[in-house]
């Protein structure tokens, strides 16, 4: 399914669903931040997605991280909640979506970076190299809170 995103755009559709999501921003001990290219965008991006039910939303962290990179993460502390509503997203199956993402702070447990139906290459990427990747503004901001230590964003 792919996916249209819009921010800050006067020209988004309008949203008709809010759809709890949780990511996780998982850094190693050298301080390198494990990223996906999202196979939709071409984007990089922190692991994530929606939250199913039965679940928790950090729970629904670690599995995204999973899921998506290969990588078994645990938990250390919440980033924040971003809920801009003017972060659309638009699926060509109609949902038009806006954002909600509850992120979590964590570090590798397990795992090896590995590619899958929803990231074709997933890496640990050093915080001065950020800039060479195309990044969406909003998981930039995310990044940039917690490297800052601006955190935890509730908003």
């Amino acid at each position: 399914m792919g996916r249209t995103e819009y921010y800050n755009d006067p020209a988004a559709p309008k949203a008709n669903t809010l759809i709890p999501a949780s990511n996780l921003l998982v850094a190693d001990e050298t301080g390198a931040i494990l990223l996906q290219r999202r196979r939709d965008t071409g984007q990089w991006a922190l692991p994530g997605g929606a939250q199913d039910i039965g679940e928790t939303a950090a729970e629904c962290a670690v599995r995204e991280c999973l899921e998506e990179t290969g990588i078994i993460a645990e938990i250390t502390g919440f980033l924040g909640v971003y809920t801009n509503p003017n972060h659309i997203v638009a699926y060509t199956d109609g949902e038009i979506r806006q954002q909600y993402e509850n992120t979590y702070i964590g570090h590798p447990a397990g795992g090896a970076p590995t590619i899958n139906d929803e990231a074709d290459e997933v890496r640990f990427v050093q915080p001065a190299d950020l800039d060479q990747y195309d990044i969406h503004p909003s998981m930039r901001q995310q990044i940039d809170d917690f490297l800052v230590g601006s955190y935890p964003h509730l908003g």
